[in-house]
């Protein structure tokens, strides 16, 4: 589908006009979400201000406020860590709420929710029919809640004492990221046909920043104070490749798209065949300084060779999103809402 040439020019107008959210017109048009992109905004921490904005696939069309605009002006709630999608819905975790809305992926209007067995969840990931989502409490539980993806019913809890961060599918088995923060070098694989823990991989070198899944294959990127590294591990949990950055410290943010890895260290951000044995001697670019380091490069994302970066703005106002190509020329910048984390092809 695309959007009727009404829904164009009323988009086209909220854009030159400055306006994108909560207009009356808005709020009566029901608006085609799918071939565009859909950006996570957490919000700040302890209010109801996560949401999400929608920008079409060119770039040029953007809503801000999704949830609510298509919800009667609900809240979606508080932290808005990530979205997953299956079939013809998006599961959308809050973090601080302890919730999970699910809404069908193309209009935005609420299917349901997840609340049972939450407490401070993190990620999500879904296989063997099941959907496993990482709680991580401070100073608190620690543990995987796992339900069934047909009708959200509680399956099990798997108890961890390392921390439970990021939670990746692969060969339809799961992987749990057992570090957070730069600290920790172990992942954990699950067994879906048993929901059993089956094996424990031990990183050689770097604290885990990120797990990916590409292929059917876990990467991940472990950082440390000189060189970094990205792993690929199989999915039955054996470690089959090493890269090492050499001269590139504390290495996050990893993607992976059309053969090549993208990633960060600090504010800039680099891309290698995945093949290739020698790092690169140079970034692709370097974002701008913000308000702090950490809100430079808060969001960073690699889909349909562009390349997305959210300025936080220390979380005291919209992000800034830029839009690079793959050679690291700027396609488009916008503003999105407070704490814009990711972007997801829709």
């Amino acid at each position: 589908m695309k959007l009727n040439k009404l829904l164009h020019f009323l988009f086209a107008f909220i854009l030159l006009a400055g306006i994108v959210s909560c207009s009356n017109d808005n709020d009566e048009q029901e608006v085609f979400y799918g071939n565009g992109f859909l950006i996570a905004n957490e919000g700040t921490y302890g209010k109801p201000e996560g949401d999400v904005t929608f920008v079409s696939a060119d770039l040029n069309l953007k809503q801000d406020n999704v949830f609510a605009l298509n919800n009667g002006a609900a809240k979606l709630g508080d932290v808005l860590q990530m979205i997953a999608f299956k079939g013809e819905n998006a599961y959308l975790l809050l973090n601080n709420s302890n919730r999970i809305q699910i809404v069908n992926r193309y209009n935005f209007k609420g299917a349901g929710e997840i609340k049972a067995e939450l407490n401070s969840p993190r990620y999500m990931a879904f296989a063997n029919n099941n959907l496993y989502v990482t709680n991580d409490k401070y100073q608190g539980d620690k543990f995987v809640s796992i339900y069934k993806a047909s009708d959200f019913s509680f399956i099990k809890k798997i108890s961890f004492t390392d921390a439970v961060e990021r939670v990746v599918e692969a060969g339809n088995n799961i992987f749990v990221q057992n570090a957070s923060f730069g600290f920790g070098n172990k992942i954990t694989y699950i067994n879906t046909s048993t929901n059993d823990i089956q094996s424990t991989i031990t990183l050689p070198n770097g604290n885990i920043n990120k797990i990916i899944s590409n292929n059917q294959n876990v990467y991940a990127i472990a950082g440390g104070t000189t060189d970094s590294y990205i792993y690929q591990i199989s999915s039955t949990g054996s470690i089959t490749k090493t890269t090492t950055l050499t001269g590139i410290a504390n290495g996050t943010n990893l993607e992976i798209s059309n053969g090549k890895f993208y990633f960060s260290s600090g504010k800039n951000v680099y891309t290698m065949d995945m093949t290739a044995t020698t790092a690169p001697t140079s970034p692709l670019f370097t974002v701008a300084n913000s308000v702090d380091n950490f809100s430079a490069l808060y969001g960073f994302s690699v889909i349909n060779d562009k390349i997305f970066t959210s300025d936080s703005n220390g979380f005291t106002q919209a992000s800034k999103i830029v839009v690079y190509s793959t050679t690291g020329s700027v396609i488009r910048t916008f503003t999105a809402g407070i704490g814009s984390n990711s972007v997801y092809a829709n």
